[in-house]
């Protein structure tokens, strides 16, 4: 079972129908909305300042979340992938991106609704990506425009993908070798 632990009088509110790896960690301040994914080793930690995660949001193993004593919170749209091993701290994070492998974006950072940021990536506080712009290097750069169909397409798909993922863990019948 996920460790859930209240602090400072917060504790964690869970959606219905998201699924908790049994050892992803959420603490304080974090509301996670309804069928998403917290795989395992994940982090988010809300001891400091507020986390909110929307519907339908995969956040792979090994990533953590994070925040800036009241100064940054992190905010997350519908329908968003955040990699594996991705850092976000006290950023806003539009519905339908997605945050690649590896990733890092840091306080008061914004990526825009259908943007892409690039594995390996680390987007620089402050920095503002726009919609549907593909981002990637350390420091991240824009690098193109992307297609808004074809990255609602692909967020959508791996948004329900990882829905049936969790079902492996979650329900006996699909937990067999087909």
């Amino acid at each position: 079972m996920a460790l859930i632990i209240p602090v400072r009088g917060y504790t964690p509110k869970v959606g219905e129908g998201t699924f908790l790896a049994e050892n992803a960690t959420l603490v304080g301040d974090v509301t996670v909305g309804s069928e998403c994914s917290i795989w395992f080793n994940t982090v988010l930690r809300g001891d400091v300042n507020t986390i909110t995660v929307g519907d339908r949001v995969n956040i792979q193993d090994g990533s953590v979340l994070h925040t800036l004593y009241q100064k940054s919170t992190i905010e997350i749209g519908n329908d968003v992938s955040i990699g594996h091993n991705v850092t976000l701290h006290g950023c806003k994070i539009h519905d339908l991106a997605l945050i690649g492998m590896g990733a890092v974006v840091m306080d008061d950072a914004e990526v825009g609704e259908g943007a892409l940021v690039a594995a390996g990536s680390v987007v620089l506080s402050r920095t503002k990506i726009g919609p549907n712009e593909l981002w990637g290097g350390a420091p991240a750069k824009f690098i193109k425009m992307v297609e808004p169909e074809k990255a609602a397409e692909m967020n959508k798909k791996i948004a329900r993908n990882y829905l049936m993922y969790s079902t492996w863990y979650t329900d006996p019948a699909t937990n067999e070798c087909k």
